[in-house]
Order: C-alpha cells, then sequence, then structure tokens
C-alpha cells in the first residue's frame, strides 16, 4: 500500500512528539540507557531494537556567531537525556518540496543510532548513514531512514544516521568577503560536521555494541558524494575504513570561482555585502533566497580540505586504503524529469546547458549531440541521457578507475530494476526502499521490487561492511546461488550488475554503461 504525503507527515510528527529532556528524577530503564562523552542517553526499545533518536554530536549547536563557523566538538557532560526524538533537521533549499514536510532549524547537528537488544558478545560494525538531497536538502527524519526494519533482519549490525548543515548554511563561499577572513570553513562545514560525527561515533559507539574499528560510511546521491570525498580529507580515515556510495562520488563538487559566483549571487539578492550582513539574516530568510543558487551549492575543491583535482588523488592513492563499494542506476536524471514534472524539467536542463555545455570546445559539443542524436525515446530523454551521464553514471565508472589505479578496492555495480513510472524508469534514489528495507514506500517506483532479490542487496550491503566483500556463498546467499562479485579493474572493468532477476558480474564494455568516446570526458568538469 502506497504511503501519502499526509501519512509521512503524521509519521514525522510521531517521530518529533516533542523535544528530547533531561531526566532529573531518575526515572528511566538502565538497560536502553548508553553512557557517552557528552552524557548519557535513554532510548526507546521495540521488537527487540533500540532507537536513539536525536543524539547531539557537538558540544555547541552552530546558531549564532557560531553560524558559518566549524562544528565545536562534544564536550564532557555527567546528565541523562532521553534520546527519543527525531532532532530538526537543517535548513536547506525551499525549491525541494521534500525540505517542507522537515521541521527545518540551524540547530541541527544530531544523530540517531539503531542497535539490536541481543547481548552480542563481540562488537558489530557500524554503518553510518548519510542522507542526500543535492547538499541541499533532506534529513534524517524522512522515515525512509528509519532502520528498525533494516536492524531487524540485520541485528549483527549498528547502524548510525547523522545529520549536517545544509545548502547555504553547509556550502557557502565566504572568505572573499570584505569580513570573510574568519570563515576560511564556510565552503566545507557540511563534511566537518560528517566529519565531527564520525569522531563522536569513534569515541561513543562500543557503548551501543558497535565496533569503532569497524566503521563503514555509507550515503546515496550528494550523501554518496560526501562519503567518497571524506575519504580525500587528511586525517580521516582513522574515523573509517569502508564506503558505500549509492549514485554519486566526487564529481560532486564545485571550484572556487563556481563558489564564488554562488555566493555573489546571494548576496545580490540578499542587498548584503558583508558576512556581518548575513549574519543579521534570519534562516528561514537565507532559504528562500538560497532559491538562486538551485542545485549549485556543492562542496568546494578548495585545495584545504578537498584537492584541486579530485580525479587525480584517487588515482594517486589518496584512499586507496578505504575499500569501496560504488555504483549508480540505469536512468538515473528520470528521476529529477519525473520529479520536476516535464515543464520545469526543460527549463532547468535549459539553464544548465547554458552553463558549461554551452563553454564547450566544438569538438566536444559535436561529441555529445552525436551521442544525444541516438537516444531513443520520448523528447526529454537526451538530455536526461547526458546529464545522468555528467552527474552520475560517467562519474561512477571513472571512479572505480581511477581508485584501482591508485592501488584501491573498488567493487562496482549497475542497478538496473524499473519503477512502474514510465518516467521514473531506473531512476536515481529508487533503490533505496530496497535497501532500508522499506517495501512499503512505493511513491518513486509504484511498485515493490522481488523479496529475494531486495534481500540479497541488503545481504551483499552488510556483508561489505562486514569483511570489505559483498561476495555471498551460497549458504549466505538468500536465493541458495553464490554471488561472487569481482573487484573493478582497468583491463577488464568488471561490474556486478543488480538486475532483479539475475544478479550476475559482467563487463563494462558489455552492459555499456558509459560511452567512453562521447560521454566519458565529461567527468574532468565535475557536473555540467
Amino acid at each position: 500500500m502506497e504511503i501519502t504525503l499526509e501519512q509521512i507527515k503524521e509519521t514525522l510528527r510521531e517521530m518529533y512528539g516533542g523535544d528530547n529532556k533531561p531526566i532529573t528524577d531518575g526515572r528511566y530503564d538502565p538497560s536502553l540507557a548508553v553512557k557517552c562523552t557528552n552524557g548519557t542517553f535513554v532510548g526507546r526499545k521495540t521488537e527487540g531494537i533500540i532507537a536513539f533518536r536525536g543524539i547531539p554530536y557537538v558540544g555547541k549547536q552552530p546558531t549564532g556567531e557560531l553560524r558559518w563557523k566549524a562544528p565545536v566538538e562534544a564536550t564532557p557532560d555527567d546528565g541523562i537525556y532521553e534520546a527519543y526524538y527525531n532532532a530538526k533537521s537543517g535548513y536547506g533549499n525551499p525549491s525541494f518540496e521534500v525540505g517542507s514536510m522537515y521541521d527545518l532549524s540551524e540547530d541541527c547537528l544530531y544523530l540517531n543510532v539503531w542497535t539490536a537488544d541481543d547481548a552480542a558478545a563481540t562488537k558489530k560494525p557500524v554503518m553510518v548513514w548519510i542522507h542526500g538531497g543535492a547538499f541541499e536538502s533532506g534529513g534524517t527524519v524522512d522515515p525512509m531512514f528509519d532502520c528498525h526494519n533494516f536492524i531487524r533482519e540485520n541485528p549483527d549490525v549498528v547502524v548510525v544516521t547523522i545529520a549536517y548543515r545544509l545548502g547555504v548554511m553547509g556550502f557557502l563561499h565566504l572568505s572573499h568577503l570584505p569580513d570573510g577572513k574568519e570563515y576560511t570553513d564556510a565552503q566545507n562545514l557540511g563534511l566537518l560536521d560528517q566529519l565531527t560525527a564520525l569522531k563522536w561515533v569513534r569515541a561513543n559507539i562500543a557503548g551501543f555494541g558497535g565496533d569503532p574499528d569497524n566503521v563503514t560510511i555509507w550515503g546515496e546521491s550528494a550523501g554518496a558524494g560526501c562519503c567518497s570525498m571524506l575519504s580525500l580529507i587528511k586525517g580521516s580515515h582513522k574515523y573509517f575504513k569502508r564506503l558505500i556510495a549509492q549514485s554519486g562520488t566526487i564529481n560532486l563538487t564545485r571550484s572556487p570561482e563556481e563558489a564564488i559566483e554562488c555566493t555573489d549571487k546571494l548576496m545580490e539578492a540578499l542587498g548584503c555585502s558583508t558576512v556581518a550582513d548575513l549574519l543579521k539574516i534570519d534562516g528561514d530568510t537565507l532559504l528562500q533566497a538560497a532559491e538562486v543558487n538551485f542545485a549549485k551549492q556543492f562542496p568546494e575543491r578548495d585545495g584545504k580540505y578537498l584537492p584541486a583535482d579530485t580525479w587525480q588523488a584517487f588515482a594517486e592513492g589518496a584512499a586507496s586504503d578505504i575499500e569501496m563499494l560504488i555504483g549508480c542506476n540505469k536512468d538515473e536524471m528520470d528521476f529529477f524529469v519525473s520529479s520536476f514534472g516535464l515543464e520545469k524539467w526543460y527549463a532547468w536542463a535549459a539553464e544548465r546547458k547554458r552553463g558549461k555545455f554551452a563553454t564547450l570546445p566544438a569538438e566536444e559539443r559535436a561529441l555529445l549531440e552525436s551521442y544525444m542524436s541516438e537516444v531513443e525515446g520520448d523528447p526529454y530523454e537526451p538530455d536526461s541521457r547526458m546529464l545522468g551521464q555528467s552527474w552520475f553514471i560517467a562519474a561512477i565508472i571513472r571512479a572505480s578507475e581511477e581508485q584501482s589505479k591508485g592501488g584501491g578496492k573498488c567493487y562496482t555495480y549497475y542497478f538496473t530494476p524499473e519503477s512502474a513510472d514510465p518516467i521514473m524508469k531506473c531512476g536515481h534514489a529508487i533503490e533505496l526502499a530496497i535497501v532500508f528495507n522499506h517495501p512499503e514506500m512505493t511513491a518513486d517506483t509504484g511498485r515493490t521490487f522481488d523479496e529475494t532479490f531486495c534481500r540479497t542487496m541488503r545481504k551483499m550491503w552488510v556483508q561489505f561492511a562486514k569483511t570489505g566483500n559483498p561476495s555471498l556463498t551460497a549458504e549466505q546467499s538468500p536465493d541458495g546461488k553464490a554471488k561472487q562479485w569481482p573487484l573493478y579493474n582497468t583491463e577488464e572493468k568488471p561490474v556486478m550488475v543488480l538486475d532483479e532477476f539475475d544478479i550476475h558480474p559482467a563487463r563494462e564494455n558489455d552492459v555499456k554503461i558509459v560511452d567512453w568516446e562521447r560521454t566519458y570526458f565529461l567527468t574532468k568538469y565535475y557536473c555540467l
């Protein structure tokens, strides 16, 4: 049964229910309490799964004068606190309609933990989820990311979901402004928030049954990009050893020049000239003004946290000790066509093509036009296919190539099942209901997928988090058939095709994920 928007909102209201409060009367179940560096947090148990919601992972929230400042790490606290309700979500961009479902606040740096109450003798692998939303939307409160079902099926792992600053709050270049010299982190605060959350996880996850030395970061879309980018931040590798990146990688970034252009457009829209001016503006007003930079507020290749050439960094082995599982969906950009509606899609695609696309050398534009001329289907498909290659598909293959060149391990997948929506097809994010075990969430797909296939995908993800290899033996595989997932290499270019009724390895050249002559070069431009 499909869940309606009103039902989702009601679910969110139930999750909030109120604010987490201090427990001062001693009335709580100590078996549901975990002592952490910044307090003791008391969760709630349902069907043997304990959920801890709304745990702060910073010492001070990024409000007031701390807006656009680096996160403040958690400080010691002997208090006892409820962890019953999800925290608010960060400000992002109102153009993403899903954001209207959330209660937004600058007081947003919190995380959730799910663990099975099974008194396991050994520490469990930890999977830390970083949500997507184009770096401008989303939050841990999304019912899709409720991990009760996931842990009930896989009680041998612990899952953490983390929030981070979004859009204008999390990725805003300020250092070029007259009083911006004190804001040299503002362009990548969302990534620094995530890193601070990972530090909290390392310090505290053992109390929830997790192994701090076996952490996998895991995300989709912008979250997948964040996972990949975190592997390039110096000093980050002590906090995780693996990453799962679904439909997003290190191309989802912008140059300092592009970031400054976005800031200047925002300043013009607000009538501001300094950071001091911006600090006087309330979050709701900033949120509305951020629409001028819709789908452009990416992390910045600033040379401080992210290298100027992220591809070269992978190729030179910057993340060679991080095991990766990455992949893409067959019809990535069709999700945006379906979500925007055709009129808005055509306008948005035309606006994107007036940017970098228009500045490409004539021979490269000719290659793209040749590629697009051969795309069959509805009139929106040529732009959808080209932009899908630029944003997601070709980039995932290049990330596999460069990580392999750098001596790292990379398992690559190609997800192919289609939704019932003739526009959406196998679009961006439709696999989320599968990996989080929410078969009831069919708003984007219009149908459920084969149960055995879904269980197999989840089993592969968990097996990778446990061991660094997503392959399954016949005994481990839900269908009783072994699934040998080959490592990507630059010669054979093997991928695992996640076909709903035939999961199998194949060479990329046989599947034809990317057009090596006519679309692969797009990756050097990051995102058109």
